[in-house]
């Protein structure tokens, strides 16, 4: 089986990166908590001029519980891609942005991400379960 390159990754960098810690009982009480927290992945998109495609996929870190107390830890790493000229269908373009590009940038991200919340004061954090963009992809269109 060949694979096409249906895009080309020009350029990949953090758009926007946010950790929030207000204060040290905060602090103590996250460091008790954070194995509670929830990684939340959006990915959205933005045609931009000469096929070019800007993919922004956000990681968010939070207590989904009612506490008082809370860190934020959240990142918006964008992605710029050209795509081929022989993707057509919307259906190739959707799977490209919300499967193919998080897919190839996620390592990177992970990495970055993991260095915020550990140099946010919780070293011994992982993220449990890697992210199947496949299978989220799915999941939104079926």
């Amino acid at each position: 089986m060949i694979m096409t390159e249906k895009f080309k990754i020009l350029a990949k960098y953090i758009k926007d990166v946010s950790s929030e810690t207000p204060d040290i009982e905060t602090f103590l009480f996250v460091k008790d908590n954070i194995s509670k927290y929830q990684l939340n992945i959006d990915i959205t998109s933005k045609a931009l001029k000469n096929k070019l495609i800007e993919v922004n996929t956000t990681l968010k870190f939070e207590d989904k519980e009612p506490n008082e107390k809370k860190s934020y830890y959240e990142i918006v790493y964008s992605t710029i891609i050209r795509v081929n000229e022989d993707i057509k269908e919307k259906k190739d373009l959707e799977r490209i942005i919300l499967c193919d590009v998080p897919t190839a940038i996620y390592p990177d991200l992970e990495k970055t991400f993991l260095s915020l919340v550990h140099n946010s004061g919780h070293p011994n954090i992982k993220l449990e379960k890697k992210v199947d963009f496949n299978k989220l992809y799915n999941e939104r269109f079926n």
